[in-house]
């Protein structure tokens, strides 16, 4: 589709009772990166997957940074506004509910900011290796909204007191908050697969059991 606002992929599901997911890439990655790990995750569900309009030395991102570690929160904000706002246009295009994202490092980051900004457009999230991306997010509500973060013990990127720090924080905002740590880096593992699989099996159980009664 080119008529919104992202480039984007979307791989249509079979399985209409699970949550779609919207998939949100790390530097450099695009729109095809985290397919087979929302296929994994969840198979059967439907995929929303956009490329992040920055470029960082030609490396897609979803929004702009003034070092490692330091984000210009002006364009955080005004990058989550418009990732919330394709979002709500593709559901009205693909006719989706509310999607959990599933983000890793900078997608997780982006993902983090739309809750924190935009709570209305996600159902969840799963945030692998996200840091802290307001300093002074806004105060809202996130009424038990389900958020798995996935911290790697060993990462050189994010310390382990900004990701826990951004547990807190949403977490304060009502968010039913489970925050793992495991014993990697950076990088993505199996054990990253594993851990979401349980974590959204969960969810998706509890939903069923709060329709059913």
């Amino acid at each position: 589709m080119t008529d919104l606002s992202h480039i984007h992929r979307f791989v249509p599901g079979n399985r209409h009772e699970a949550t779609p997911l919207l998939l949100l890439h790390g530097t450099g990655g695009d729109e095809n990166d985290l397919l087979p790990l929302g296929q994994a995750v969840s198979p059967g569900a439907s995929l929303l997957s956009p490329r992040g309009q920055v470029l960082e030395h030609g490396m897609p991102r979803f929004f702009r940074r003034l070092a490692e570690g330091v984000f210009d929160e002006d364009d955080v904000r005004r990058r989550a506004d418009a990732l919330a706002d394709f979002v709500n246009d593709a559901r009205k295009c693909y006719d989706l509910p509310a999607p959990i994202a599933l983000g890793y490092s900078n997608g997780a980051n982006i993902a983090a900011a739309v809750l924190q900004l935009r709570p209305d457009v996600l159902a969840g999230a799963i945030l692998l290796r996200a840091m802290v991306p307001l300093s002074d997010p806004p105060a809202v509500k996130l009424d038990g909204k389900p958020v798995l973060i996935v911290s790697g013990q060993f990462d050189p990127i994010i310390p382990a007191s900004n990701s826990q720090r951004l547990a807190i924080e949403l977490a304060k905002a009502g968010a039913d908050v489970q925050h793992r740590t495991l014993p990697i880096g950076h990088q993505l593992s199996q054990a990253d697969l594993t851990v979401a699989q349980e974590w959204l099996g969960g969810i998706d159980t509890s939903r069923s059991d709060n329709a059913a009664a």
